[in-house]
């Protein structure tokens, strides 16, 4: 006799018993668990007073709450000779334009390498894959020449234009398209009349939806969080980044509310994460399969 499967909503799951699911949950929870404990800690840090926060051993818990960091860091950012307003204008521009650049960019170079023969391309792609084993600090002398011949030293586009041509998204782009993406769909739009940029937009684009999601959250997340950067000289168009870390050399008077900074920094990226979370499973899942 055949082993009935076990349903859930309607649906078969793995054939595992009820205590099997259990033991997972807890695992996965206290797993969980560990994984928000550096977040929780840092909002701890930043409700601390002053003598908690240089205490040792240190505590992981606060005792007397206070917002007087958050205070002091307001403060500060309406005294500053650059104000704090501008650095956070800056990571917002460069953060947004980047991530807008790097999946326009990305996602047409991905869909021409995935559903467009032409010679060369799969040497190509080759170099595109060899290129993510280079770390950007390798390149950072070639890149700096190359800024100082464009003139874009000091300027917007020495952050913004590496932003729209990296490795990562084009390849996670192009492995998802070729997974996901059918042909015989591309070629029926085609049939009936649309241009390959029709087809690419509407056809394609809605299809690999999790990946684009995806790479928005890595690229957000990577112009977020950038700091001091080798082509950026001017006060005016540094990155709130940059800033924390001139609260921090301000001494230990400044530590609480550079702490407070720490969690304002930290919250963005964590929201932009949480909304689309399941998509990166979805897309890291799909990237490196083949038909």
């Amino acid at each position: 006799m055949s082993k009935k499967l076990r349903t859930r909503k309607h649906k078969v799951v793995l054939n595992r018993s009820a205590g099997g699911d259990a033991g997972i949950s807890v695992m996965l929870i206290i797993l969980g668990a560990f994984m928000f404990l550096p977040m929780i800690y840092v909002v701890m840090q930043s409700l601390k007073p002053l003598d908690e926060l240089w205490m040792f051993p240190p505590r992981f818990f606060v005792r007397r709450p206070t917002f007087k960091n958050y205070r002091d860091l307001f403060m500060l950012m309406n005294t500053s000779w650059v104000p704090f307003s501008r650095y956070i204008f800056n990571t917002v521009f460069t953060s947004i334009t980047g991530t807008v650049g790097n999946l326009f960019f990305s996602s047409l170079a991905a869909y021409a390498m995935a559903k467009i023969k032409f010679p060369g391309g799969k040497v190509m792609f080759r170099t595109v894959r060899t290129s993510l084993m280079f770390h950007s600090t390798v390149t950072a002398v070639t890149s700096f020449i190359i800024m100082s011949a464009l003139n874009w030293i000091d300027t917007y586009w020495a952050i913004i234009v590496p932003a729209w041509a990296t490795s990562l998204g084009l390849y996670l782009m192009k492995q998802f398209m070729e997974t996901n993406v059918s042909d015989a769909v591309l070629e029926s739009a085609r049939l009936d009349g649309a241009s390959e940029l029709r087809t690419f937009w509407v056809i394609a684009m809605p299809m690999v939806k999790p990946a684009w999601l995806t790479l928005i959250i890595y690229s957000f997340q990577d112009l977020w969080n950038k700091g001091a950067s080798i082509y950026i000289h001017s006060e005016q168009i540094k990155s709130f980044n940059y800033a924390i870390g001139q609260i921090m050399a301000g001494g230990i008077k400044r530590a609480g509310a550079h702490a407070a900074s720490l969690v304002i920094m930290m919250l963005v990226p964590i929201l932009v994460f949480v909304i689309s979370q399941s998509n990166i499973i979805e897309t890291m899942g799909s990237s490196g399969m083949k038909d």
